[in-house]
C-alpha cells in the first residue's frame, strides 16, 4: 500500500480520540516505510546514495536498493518486532498506546498488497523468512477501492459531522 494510505488508515482506525492521537497514529502508520525507504530516499536526494531509476513508472530494479534498506524493511515490517515493541511500550506506560496499532495495521495491509517481485512483507522475521505474494497495491482492484473507501470514511467521520453540527445550530 502507498505510504499516505497507510497513514490515513492508521489515523482513521486508531487516532480518532484527539487531534494529537490522529497525527500520532498517522505517523505510526507511515513509520515502517519512512524508517526503511525514507532513509534511502533522503540519502539519495542528498547525494549520499545512488538514486534509483523510477522513470519506467514501475518499481526500480531491487538490485538498485542498498542492503541496509532490506534490513530496515525486515525490522519495520515484522509482526514479531511490532508485538515486542507494543508489549514493551505497554509495560513502560502501564497502559497500551493504541495509536501504535497503526504500525501493525501497516504490516497487515502490506502482507496482502506486496508481491514477491518487490519487497514482499517479512511479517514473521526474525523467526521465519516466509512471505506472501499478494496483489500489488497499485493494481486497480486494490487501488480504486482503497482510495474510494478512504474518501467515503473520511467524509463520514470528519467532514459530515461538521455539516450536521451547522444544521443543528
Amino acid at each position: 500500500m502507498d505510504i499516505v494510505s497507510h497513514g490515513l488508515w492508521g489515523a482513521l482506525a486508531f487516532g480518532q480520540r484527539t487531534r494529537k492521537s490522529f497525527w500520532l497514529a498517522f505517523f505510526l502508520g507511515i513509520a515502517p516505510d519512512l524508517f526503511s525507504f525514507g532513509v534511502f530516499m533522503a540519502a539519495s536526494f542528498l547525494g549520499l546514495a545512488a538514486h534509483p531509476d523510477w522513470s519506467s513508472g514501475r518499481h526500480p530494479d531491487p538490485s538498485q536498493i542498498p542492503a541496509y534498506v532490506n534490513s530496515l524493511y525486515d525490522l519495520t515490517h515484522s509482526l514479531v518486532v511490532f508485538a515486542a515493541v507494543f508489549g514493551l511500550v505497554w509495560l513502560a506506560r502501564k497502559k497500551p498506546l493504541y495509536e501504535l496499532l497503526a504500525w501493525g495495521l501497516h504490516i497487515l495491509a502490506d502482507i496482502a498488497t506486496h508481491t514477491y517481485i518487490f519487497f514482499p512483507t517479512p511479517f514473521l522475521w526474525p523467526f521465519s523468512d516466509f512471505r506472501v505474494s499478494g496483489i500489488p497495491w497499485s493494481h486497480p482492484i486494490i487501488f480504486i477501492p482503497n482510495v474510494t473507501l478512504l474518501i467515503i470514511l473520511y467524509y463520514w467521520f470528519f467532514i459530515r459531522p461538521r455539516f450536521v453540527m451547522k444544521k443543528l445550530k
